[in-house]
């Protein structure tokens, strides 16, 4: 059963994971101590959770098309804006988690699969002014509605494009020299993570991070980030259980992390 699969693997990362006090990696206890552990109020935060209060609110119904997770059969519903904010947008903490992370790192390109409603769009170019955004989302009607969160937040210099990843993340992924920032969310399939993970592959370099959402979420999502781990590319992971982080950071000792939050 999913959930109570869900509860024991969440109540087994709280036994093993560790606070920055647990961590022997110079590298590791600063970005737990001075950017996930940073839980200070930022006035970026209240203008990206009002747009989010306004979804929140929106009644207008919009015909939600769904991949299969992934694959080309198309699986139209009629949906609420308002219930997808509900169920679908990262919780603000996460959210905001991503923005410090890209604040950290300042990267010159981020790539973010599964755009939504746009709220995860905003923090991760908020925190990063001066990059390209790439967001791929495959639904177009809430692709329409991300768009006009950008244009009322005024963040010009997101890219959205809509279609299927297979198809859309090799073409962003060619249009860059390397990778710096990428969030991997919208599909939650072994197979298709660990696609785009071998396609981010020839890019990376020291300074890249690797982001995959949901890493508890099935049997799968599991096998897929044991074998991302293993990866002989991948040096450092911090496992925070709702995701994934991977640096490929040459003057690392290869080690896994499981860090509470």
């Amino acid at each position: 059963m999913f959930n109570l699969r869900f509860v024991k693997d969440y109540l087994l990362y709280r036994f093993k994971a560790k606070t920055r006090h647990g961590t022997h990696s110079p590298f590791v206890y600063r970005l737990v101590d001075k950017v996930i552990y940073d839980f200070s109020a930022k006035k970026v935060y209240n203008e990206v959770e009002n747009i989010r209060a306004a979804l929140l609110k929106d009644d207008r119904v919009i015909t939600v098309t769904d991949l299969g997770a992934g694959s080309r059969v198309n699986n139209d519903r009629q949906k609420k804006i308002s219930g997808i904010a509900t169920s679908a947008l990262k919780p603000p903490k996460l959210a905001q988690l991503l923005y410090r992370l890209v604040v950290d790192l300042q990267p010159n390109n981020i790539i973010e699969l599964g755009t939504c409603l746009g709220i995860t769009s905003l923090y991760l170019q908020k925190a990063a002014p001066n990059a390209k955004v790439y967001t791929l989302e495959g639904c177009p009607e809430t692709a329409d509605i991300a768009q006009e969160n950008f244009k009322k937040a005024g963040a010009t210099n997101i890219q959205l494009t809509t279609g299927n990843f297979d198809d859309t993340l090799p073409e962003i992924i060619d249009k860059v020299d390397k990778l710096d920032f990428v969030f991997v969310d919208g599909n939650h399939q072994k197979q298709a993570t660990l696609n785009y993970f071998e396609w981010c592959l020839p890019k990376v370099h020291e300074g890249t991070l690797l982001i995959f959402d949901d890493i508890y979420w099935s049997e799968g999502m599991k096998e897929a980030w044991a074998q991302i781990k293993a990866h002989p590319k991948v040096t450092v992971t911090i496992d925070l259980f709702w995701i994934g982080l991977v640096y490929f950071k040459t003057d690392q000792a290869k080690e896994d992390f499981i860090i509470k939050v």
